[in-house]
Order: structure tokens, then C-alpha cells, then sequence
């Protein structure tokens, strides 16, 4: 059966809302979500900016757990270069006995200098910091101890209380756009995120190496693949055209500015550079035809639209994980309500037999 979960941007591109309206609005979508029947909740980890604003999303999902009785609750991603893996492995522990074992830990390494440049962190280290910490949390939250000998995170060997409850197994993801991401989400046994910004089909060579790499190190099938994309669903076609295209372009224009993918310095930035080929294109292209491209893989439409392009998305990637990013660009936070509502009621309940 397809898990369908809904992911939380933190963006404020609202032109008359404070941020802590937005959060309101935010927190608002996890209570539905969690009414609806959705089966998880994920928030991103992003900082200094509109374009995304959770500081700290186990926080965050820890206010959730107390909203909330039934969703799984992921981060997506706590980016490990930014944070200590002691406090990161203490935080996750504490989620996961405070929602009564419904935590998802989904970590990343981050892609913007200008996140990066206030934590002081090169970004040329990411990789070698994920692949560093990555392995030091997943052991701990399996075992309660912590430790490492790398040469960023030297960690003596300490006992964590309160002890983890449970395994973590089959409840790891990672983001991973690369083949050395790919390689790093197989190592630590994480099931794979990706973030759908370019047709399902051109993806597939990533997703096969994954899953290959997987079968040989493990012995066993990869877990599902977890799609994370931006859906908006109303029951006139005209409408939900209109509005996607509207505020998932301004989305889009906001991702650029943010991770700065008009720029060329992913060329120069070690463990970046197959962005640059990315930052090319949409030099080549232009804004507006590279926002119109990324829209186009967007879910939106009436139901039975979405349910023929979840069809399509289902034959070219076989076992997949659905998460649905349903407030974004500035959308009114009501527009954003009733899709997600219409969605629960008129695609998934088609949309589980996917995945069966």
C-alpha cells in the first residue's frame, strides 16, 4: 500500500503574514494532515531565509507529536554538517519517546552558501562531514552510545540517556541527488528522498544505481523510494492549472535565488560540481522557461489528473513513497487546506493501490 505523508516548508513568501502566522498556518496543515488519515509528517531543516525557515525541525516535530495522535513524523532532512551529532542523536531519541516511537530520521548535507556561510562551515566538507556524522548518529541510536575518532566530529565514547526504546531500521532516509550521495545513503542502510525537480523518468538511472548498490551491500531489496513534490488539487481543472503554475513558479524563483543556481561557483565547490551542470542549463534556458519545467513535474489538477499522472509516476518507478508538499510560494494557507483535503478524499484512497 502507498505511503502518502505531507511535507512542511516553513516558507514565507505570504505577502501579508509574519512569520509566526506562518508557522500558525504551517502547524495548522500538521493537524490536518493528521485528521485526514495522511501517514507522515516531515519538516525541513532550512535557515536566514524566506524561502524556508525551521531552525530546528525535531523541534518542531516534537511540538507536532503533542498536536497530534496517529502521523509518523520525519525531518526532512536534519543536515548533518550543521549540527553535532551528539545533540542530534540526544534529539532524536527524545522525538521518538515522546511521540511513542513515530520519529523518521531523514538527514542531508545542504546545498546553499548562504546557510552555510553563517554556520562557518566550507562547503567543500560537506560530504566528508555527512559520511562522518551520518555513521556516528545511526550507530548511536542503535546501541545509546556515541562515539568517534573522525577529524570533525572526535566524540569519546558516551552513553546517551534516555536510552533509545527502539531500532531505527526502516525508519532512515536520506536525500541523495548524486552517486556519491547514493553511495553514502547505502552505507548507513537509508531509504532514499529525492526532491522531484525534473521528470520521473530521467531520474530512474539515479534510482536504479541506488537500488543496485543497495541489493549488493545489504542482500536485500532497497526500501521504497521517497518522492517529495509539490501537489495542488481543486476540482476545476482551469483553476488548479492556474494557481500551481502561479505559486509553484514563485516557489521555484525563491529555490534559485536561495541555493543561488543561476550562479557558477558549483564548479569550483567540491562535492558540488554536478550542480553546475544543473546552474547551466538554467542560465541557458532563463528563469521562466526553467520555472515552467519545474512546474511541469509538479502534481497538480483535478483528482482524477493527479491519479493519472500517480499511475504514470508508479510504472516508471515501480516501489515508491509519496511525500506531498501542499503549502508553497505564498499559496493562502485555505487554498492549501482544501487541496490537501480533496486529496485525501479523492485521490488516495485510488492512489494506496499503487503501491500494493
Amino acid at each position: 500500500m502507498l505511503h502518502i505523508g505531507v511535507n512542511l516548508g516553513f516558507g514565507n513568501l505570504h505577502e501579508h503574514l509574519t512569520d509566526e502566522q506562518m508557522y500558525a498556518g504551517e502547524l495548522r496543515l500538521a493537524e490536518l494532515a493528521d485528521r485526514l488519515g495522511y501517514d507522515s509528517l516531515w519538516s525541513v531543516e532550512h535557515h536566514f531565509d524566506d524561502y524556508a525557515m525551521c531552525p530546528d525541525n525535531v523541534v518542531l516535530l516534537a511540538n507536532v507529536a503533542g498536536r497530534t495522535e496517529r502521523l509518523k513524523l520525519g525531518t526532512g532532512a536534519v543536515i548533518l554538517p550543521w549540527n553535532d551529532p551528539l545533540r542530534v542523536a540526544e534529539k532524536m531519541i527524545m522525538l521518538d519517546i515522546l511521540s511513542g516511537g513515530r520519529a523518521i530520521f531523514g538527514m542531508g548535507r545542504g546545498l546553499a552558501r548562504t546557510e552555510y556561510a553563517p554556520f562557518r562551515i566550507p562547503m567543500s566538507e560537506s560530504r566528508a562531514r555527512f559520511d562522518e556524522a551520518s555513521v556516528m548518529i545511526v550507530n548511536a541510536l542503535e546501541t545509546g552510545w556515541i562515539e568517534g575518532d573522525g577529524p570533525y566530529y572526535p566524540q569519546p565514547r558516551t552513553e546517551l540517556r534516555p536510552r533509545p526504546p527502539r531500532s531505527f531500521r526502516g525508519r532512515l532516509y536520506a536525500v541523495a541527488g548524486s552517486p556519491d550521495s547514493i553511495t553514502s545513503c547505502v552505507n548507513i542502510g537509508a531509504a532514499l528522498m529525492t526532491i522531484v525537480t525534473q521528470p520521473v523518468p530521467n531520474l530512474m538511472p539515479l534510482f536504479t544505481e541506488y537500488r543496485t548498490q543497495y541489493a549488493a551491500k545489504h542482500g536485500v531489496d532497497a526500501p521504497p523510494i521517497s518522492l517529495n513534490v509539490n501537489m495542488y488539487c481543486h476540482e476545476d481543472a482551469a483553476v488548479a492549472k492556474e494557481r500551481g503554475h502561479r505559486y509553484i513558479t514563485r516557489f521555484f524563483a525563491s529555490n534559485v535565488k536561495h541555493y543561488e543556481f543561476m550562479g557558477t561557483h558549483f564548479a569550483k565547490t567540491e562535492g558540488y560540481q554536478r550542480y553546475d551542470e544543473m546552474a547551466r542549463m538554467f542560465r541557458e534556458a532563463g528563469l521562466e522557461k526553467a520555472a515552467d519545467n519545474y512546474a511541469a513535474c509538479a502534481l497538480t489538477g483535478t483528482p482524477d489528473q493527479i491519479l493519472e499522472q500517480l499511475s504514470e509516476v508508479s510504472k516508471v518507478v515501480g516501489s515508491f513513497q509519496l511525500i506531498v508538499l501542499p503549502s508553497f510560494g505564498g499559496m493562502p494557507y485555505d487554498q492549501a487546506e482544501r487541496s490537501l483535503e480533496l486529496f485525501a478524499k479523492e485521490v488516495m484512497p485510488a492512489a494506496r493501490e499503487l503501491g500494493s
